[in-house]
């Protein structure tokens, strides 16, 4: 998400761009890791302490010699033919930067951004090369984990969230009327999101099970991103007097921006992605930890934590209710934005220069 929403800001800046996935086009053995990172993801997230770990001992991609697949990668690059690159991914930062380095026609700069809330144990090894011309975080505290990894303060760059373009909008409260409206919601109950990753991870139907079995009074937006299945099997669950469910499939942008803004809270995996969504807009967070906690989930609720002294996790669909039965208040955290990007795109222009 964040590689397409920078080939958006640079294109509307007058210049081209391509976004390519090396680790899942170049060799099958790289897809396969990426599918199990997936699947992990879906079904047992406290196991990625051990497949973490065997990434960051193994150094699949730290030489240019054990990159397999490496010809389709050289051939993408030369036909593109690019001015500058950008990694977004930890394994592309060493390897495949060697690649370019000594097969492109012409020397080119090469920017990492890190999409890394904050330090902890889930903060990569591999997100750090000196030898890189730029590392590139959100915040402060990103920027720092890499300083402490080696990265020159010279070489790095605070440059804000990377987000899709209407997360840039301003809101204003009078918009709310409208926004419930056009989800058919009321103003007199709270609204209740759970979100979903971009692979849909969730626990959308147990979750509404045990709401409805608390008698919970509210109303439910169950974002199901691109999975279908579940898409499919909330619509078909009845609301009640007391609690309203909507189901919705993948949405564009700024209907997230809409729903973070008028919602009560979300509850979502402390993914980097969602929880800056959430920052941004200025949105609680109850932060799932169903199936335990991710090593680079790690990162972002140490941030959460570091800069609101307070956090709110949920293990499974009992402790929800209890949560929201204790009419606790639920910790947010903003930071707004700028109206673009600004000092992320003209860090990557003046390497250009």
């Amino acid at each position: 998400m964040r590689a397409y929403a920078l080939s958006n800001w640079w294109n509307k800046k007058g210049g081209l761009s391509h976004v390519y996935h090396p680790l899942e086009n170049t060799f099958v053995g790289y897809k396969f890791g990426c599918t199990l990172y997936n699947l992990i993801q879906k079904k047992i997230p406290r196991f990625h302490s051990l497949y973490f770990r065997f990434l960051e001992i193994a150094n699949l991609h730290r030489t240019p010699r054990k990159i397999i697949g490496a010809p389709k990668y050289i051939e993408k690059c030369r036909s593109f033919n690019p001015d500058l690159m950008v990694s977004m991914h930890a394994h592309l930062n060493h390897g495949y930067f060697e690649l370019v380095k000594v097969n492109l026609s012409k020397q080119i700069p090469f920017a990492v951004y890190c999409g890394e809330l904050a330090d902890g144990i889930g903060f990569s090894k591999h997100w750090v090369n000196p030898q890189n011309d730029l590392f590139i975080g959100p915040y402060e505290e990103g920027v720092d984990a890499a300083h402490k990894r080696g990265m020159p303060f010279e070489k790095t760059l605070v440059g804000g969230p990377l987000l899709r373009e209407d997360f840039y909008m301003s809101w204003e409260d009078g918009k709310k009327r409208e926004v419930l409206s056009k989800y058919g919601l009321e103003a007199s109950k709270p609204i209740f999101l759970l979100g979903t990753g971009a692979n849909g991870v969730n626990q959308h139907q147990e979750v509404i099970c045990a709401m409805q079995g608390a008698d919970i009074e509210g109303q439910i937006v169950a974002l199901c991103g691109s999975n279908l299945q579940t898409y499919e099997k909330i619509s078909r669950i009845p609301s009640t007097s007391n609690l309203s469910i909507k189901a919705l499939p993948k949405i564009e942008a700024l209907s997230m921006v809409e729903l973070l803004n008028i919602s009560s809270w979300i509850l979502a995996r402390p993914g980097a992605g969602l929880t800056t969504e959430a920052i941004v807009t200025g949105c609680p967070v109850i932060f799932d930890l169903s199936g335990g906690c991710m090593p680079q989930e790690r990162n972002n609720l140490n941030f959460w934590k570091q800069r609101t002294g307070e956090l709110i996790t949920s293990s499974s669909p009992r402790q929800l209710v209890n949560i929201i039965r204790s009419r606790r208040q639920i910790p947010k955290l903003k930071i707004p934005l700028e109206s673009s990007p600004r000092v992320l795109l003209d860090g990557l222009t003046n390497l250009l220069r």
